[in-house]
């Protein structure tokens, strides 16, 4: 069978119900091309167990950006089951990033996705529909779903794999461990590298109230330290012999705040203080804030935030200190691929959400804590979204530069809730959670699998790509001279020489 007449018979066979096989990446438990396609449906089905322990094993992990080593693996241990070449950890500077690969026949397509991994601090949560601290007294929280969206990718491109076993398509499955995406963001590192260029789609989705696809934007992003030294002395005795670094912080955020009258609307200016001294009585030396600017375009973002540092060195001058400030990274905005949004939308239409009602209740539960709506679980598929632009940011927009690319999203949580909040934590460790992992999975491997067999269809998502990208450069926003992200923990960077030493 040549390749056009393998093509012909995959796109009149793969979503229909053919077979019921389990599949756990192992050739053997398939059937073979002769016997029948594989649907993405019963490929998916097959792996539920892993996906399942992806989801529920990384929500319990729960670990933070750049500390996400026990997530990665867990990540890693079903994908080298599933029989996945490993690249990593540490792929491209980055600790806790991850590349698996496999391919079958000559040449062929090459379809990445896109999984995370990592939590966020403060929004621990039980399976309970209140704010209740979790079992084991981690503060961390998957309050971005991300233990739901990595088990989508990563089951998604392990169907994937089984499918084009069963078919006999040529091709590469890579699934890239997108580590950090809440702060410093592997795929920004992995696209200063080049590894997505020669993707023929790059495909992905994230957690949210609704099911949607569309022509969605996200803003690009921009991330700065602003670190200030000054002289100590006793705030009581001698306090004009310092010079605080504390105050230089004040003042430069004072300057940030005064900025927002005169910046447009898509723009998003926000920060935190990291270090402002010890005690009270000493004349703090150092201070550090971390700030995030955010705008539509890299562009307007790069100015934007060379502005804030600016702002950093005149309070630095204003206050008789050093600035030390600097962008340490930063993420393209995001850009959709319409050809890909819809083939998305096409199999989440055919998936459809199907809530019981103790899942609907849990919501309404949730929202009747949070006082708002008691509208539930979504229940259906949105129409096409045209040129939707949204506040937020992703390193997904690094790939958008390199590859096309498409998000979607899919009902993890209660409506009425914004992500990055406790009720998404919490729906996203028990059955609603299971349900998106599953039912994302199906829809990113069907996309997947037709990317891979419909030549038509790489041509037209390829041409929306070379249209969205005409008068566009892609700049990577990490300094050069960086070969790792800032504020590594320890426990990342410990060895087993680590051992020996202790032991000498």
């Amino acid at each position: 069978m040549d390749q056009q007449d393998r093509e012909e018979k995959a796109g009149a066979t793969r979503r229909d119900v053919m077979v019921g096989a389990a599949v756990l990446g192992v050739a053997s438990a398939l059937p073979s091309v002769a016997q029948a396609a594989l649907s993405a449906r019963d490929a998916v089905e097959g792996l539920r167990d892993p996906i399942l322990r992806i989801s529920r094993e990384v929500w319990q992990a729960a670990e933070v950006s750049l500390d996400e080593l026990d997530s990665m693996n867990i990540h890693i241990h079903e994908l080298r089951a599933a029989g996945f070449t490993i690249e990593g950890p540490g792929v491209s500077g980055v600790p806790t990033a991850f590349i698996a690969e496999w391919s079958q026949g000559e040449g062929g397509p090459k379809v990445g996705y896109l999984p995370e991994y990592d939590a966020l601090p403060g929004l621990g949560n039980a399976t309970e529909p209140s704010q209740t601290p979790t079992a084991n007294g981690n503060t961390n929280g998957h309050g971005c779903g991300h233990n739901m969206l990595g088990a989508g990718c990563t089951g998604a491109g392990m169907a994937l794999k089984a499918m084009m076993e069963a078919n006999g398509t040529p091709g590469t499955v890579r699934i890239y461990g997108c580590a950090a995406e809440e702060t410093q963001g592997a795929k920004a590192w992995f696209a200063r590298d080049g590894r997505f260029n020669d993707l023929d789609a790059a495909i992905a989705w994230h957690p949210a109230t609704a099911a949607a696809a569309g022509n969605m934007h996200l803003t690009a992003v921009r991330m700065a330290k602003l670190q200030f030294r000054g002289q100590t002395a006793h705030a009581g005795i001698e306090p004009w012999e310092g010079r605080s670094a504390l105050d230089a912080a004040e003042l430069a955020t004072h300057a940030i705040n005064m900025m927002r009258e005169h910046v447009r609307p898509t723009a998003r200016l926000h920060y935190i203080y990291e270090d402002g001294g010890m005690a009270p009585n000493v004349v703090p030396d150092t201070a550090r804030v971390w700030v995030v600017v955010r705008e539509a375009d890299n562009a307007s973002v790069q100015a934007l935030a060379e502005w804030v540092l600016e702002a950093a060195e005149g309070a630095a001058q204003a206050t008789q200190t050093e600035s030390e400030s600097f962008i340490f990274t930063g993420f393209a905005e995001v850009f959709p691929n319409e050809p890909l949004a819809r083939r998305y939308l096409k199999y989440m239409n055919e998936e459809g959400l199907d809530w019981t009602e103790e899942e609907q209740e849990f919501a309404r539960a949730c929202q009747r804590a949070g006082g708002v709506a008691e509208t539930g679980l979504a229940t259906e598929v949105m129409p096409f979204i045209n040129e939707a632009r949204i506040g937020g940011s992703s390193d997904v927009g690094d790939v958008c530069y390199n590859a096309p690319t498409a998000l979607f999203v899919w009902p993890t949580y209660a409506q009425g809730f914004a992500l990055h909040t406790w009720p998404v934590t919490a729906a996203g460790g028990m059955s609603i959670g299971d349900k998106a992992s599953i039912s994302t999975a199906k829809i990113m491997a069907a996309t997947g699998f037709d990317v891979m067999t419909d030549a038509d269809f790489r041509a037209e998502i390829r041409t929306e790509f070379d249209r969205r990208m005409e008068g566009k450069e892609y700049v990577n926003a990490i300094p050069p001279e960086m070969t790792e992200p800032i504020d590594i923990p320890d426990r990342i960077r410990k060895t087993g020489q680590d051992e020996v030493d202790q032991a000498i």
